[in-house]
């Protein structure tokens, strides 16, 4: 558009259709394809945005102009402006629905296309069968210089055509294997599926952008910079209402109109901002705490505008803006999350996904003692009651509490040893007898497995008698899980009963404490025939 200005996004937009031009030109591989459906949300998106502000431009024409019948024309040509682009850019989406469905639509349920490599189907469709050139291209040309043509007529403006031959762009026209294509061949031929929407998409850009043009100049001499008093009002634009509770929340605080004589001062919760072109910049920590039942707190932003008119009065805007803080979720991982063992060094990764890098985890318990660990959202609970609280904050910030379950650790299992192997006590034991007796206190395996430096266990007390007739031989002999019995065996005879008892059990914990504990089966006591 000649003598047009364009903005910043505007120029990243045409220098996207450039490179998108150009990768058409370089035949890229199928790798490349999905680069070009990101391209094309990205244009989807910018195109929505453009036309929300088109909108805002025309209400605002509409507003400024409403009753003036001198300027009567203005209003009806930037109606039609308005209803010519919203129809060209409706044709266009039309034309990405039916080469969406040509080839092949979309997999069941999902946004992903079925054949976004589509290179064929995409040439028969957009310019015709074998070179026929009868291709919806050829229409999509059509409806773009019509729209130039309506722009100059109604809106008086010198604009450059939106649907160029090789020939026509700078950076093709001497290139021998390009300056011969029209504009549907150099678009659309051997050109994946996905590339050919992104290129729609970014004519429907270039519409709105046309639009945005047409009716900045209809608008005229409207200043839109006049501060009129009685419609300032106060406005705060937050990067999101929605903020979890540790993450950092940030707004722009500004007027929703300003002029170059008035320099406003703002100030929100009791500090300045820095004010920068009229805007306020608020950041600050979102606090959580007073979660309703879904994990929402209702907040609110306090301040106020001052700013003083060319006549030395002073105005004050009062800020009082409402955001929502959602409670973060907390993810605990460790072998068992469902409820932590008593007196254990329970190992687990608290982390709160929402604080991204902003994350600097600090614990606290009840109902158990904390040690930080060397990684952030690493920590160790042991266990002291019958149910624990953990509470997480990050950078001195409340995040939430975590409650657990507590369970005792299971009891182990004793089992008599002699000669290296288990003693079979239903079937007793043969002469020659065994000298010595070890005694083995077995973890439960599910336990071992969780937490196995808090799974030692070790026989501590046993006490063995040789027993005929119901009545002692000798005197019992006492050790802990190595019992010499030779000296006891040696009055044993066939039909004699080994009383094995234990004791005293100690489990020995991921600090090295003793910590005494029982027999699984509250049973220690084993009675062994000698045959």
């Amino acid at each position: 558009m000649a003598g047009a200005k364009e903005t910043p996004r505007q120029k990243l937009i045409g220098m996207m259709y450039l490179v998108l031009t150009a990768l058409l030109a370089l035949q890229v591989s199928s790798e490349i394809v999905k680069k070009f459906e990101l391209i094309n949300k990205s244009l989807e998106h910018a195109n929505a945005q453009a036309l929300v502000g088109n909108q805002n431009t025309l209400e605002a024409i509409n507003k400024e102009l409403s009753g003036d019948k001198a300027k009567a024309n203005i209003l009806q040509a930037a109606a039609q402006v308005r209803e010519k682009s919203s129809k060209t850019i409706a044709e266009l989406q039309t034309l990405k629905e039916e080469l969406i469905t040509k080839t092949g639509g979309y997999k069941p349920g999902t946004q992903e296309f079925v054949n976004p490599n589509a290179e064929s189907d995409v040439e028969v469709f957009m310019i015709g069968a074998e070179g026929s050139k009868n291709g919806k291209g050829y229409g999509m040309k059509k409806k773009l210089d019509d729209y130039v043509d309506f722009l100059k007529q109604t809106a008086k403006m010198d604009v450059a055509p939106l649907a160029l031959a090789a020939a026509d762009i700078e950076g093709l026209k001497n290139d021998a294997a390009q300056n011969g294509k029209d504009f549907a061949e150099l678009n659309f031929q051997a050109t994946p599926m996905a590339a050919a929407l992104a290129v729609i998409s970014q004519k429907q850009n270039e519409v709105a952008r046309y639009e945005a043009e047409a009716l900045k100049k209809l608008k005229g001499d409207i200043d839109e910079q006049i501060v009129k008093v009685d419609k300032i009002v106060a406005m705060v634009r937050p990067e999101a209402r929605v903020v979890a509770a540790g993450t950092k929340f940030k707004a722009d605080v500004f007027m929703a109109a300003s002029a170059s004589g008035i320099t406003p001062t703002m100030v929100v919760g009791g500090k300045p901002l820095n004010v920068i072109d009229g805007m306020g910049k608020v950041e600050f920590t979102a606090q959580g705490g007073g979660f309703d039942k879904d994990g929402k707190a209702t907040q609110f932003l306090k301040g106020e505008i001052r700013y003083r008119l060319p006549s030395g009065e002073e105005k004050v805007l009062p800020i009082n803006e409402q955001y929502t803080v959602v409670k973060p979720v907390i993810q605990v991982q460790s072998a068992s999350v469902q409820a932590l063992y008593a007196n254990c060094g329970n190992d687990l990764n608290i982390n709160v996904p929402a604080l991204g890098a902003d994350y600097r985890p600090s614990f606290s318990a009840s109902g158990a003692s904390v040690v930080q660990g060397a990684k952030a959202g690493d920590v160790t609970i042991i266990p002291t009651g019958t149910e624990v609280s953990i509470s997480v904050s990050s950078g001195g910030n409340m995040i939430g509490t975590e409650k657990f379950k507590v369970r005792p650790v299971p009891k182990p299992a004793v089992k008599p040893f002699a000669n290296g192997r288990e003693l079979n006590i239903k079937m007793g034991l043969d002469a020659p007898y065994p000298t010595s007796i070890e005694m083995r206190a077995v973890p439960e395996e599910g336990f071992a497995a969780l937490l196995p430096k808090d799974a030692r266990f070790k026989v501590a007390s046993t006490e063995v008698t040789l027993v005929r007739s119901k009545r002692p031989v000798g005197s019992p002999v006492r050790g802990d899980d190595r019992i010499g019995i030779g000296g006891l065996m040696s009055q044993a005879r066939p039909g004699d009963k080994l009383i094995i008892e234990v004791k005293d059990v100690k489990r020995m914990n991921f600090k090295g404490q003793l910590i005494e504990t029982g027999v699984s089966g509250g049973s220690g006591v084993f009675s062994v025939s000698l045959n």
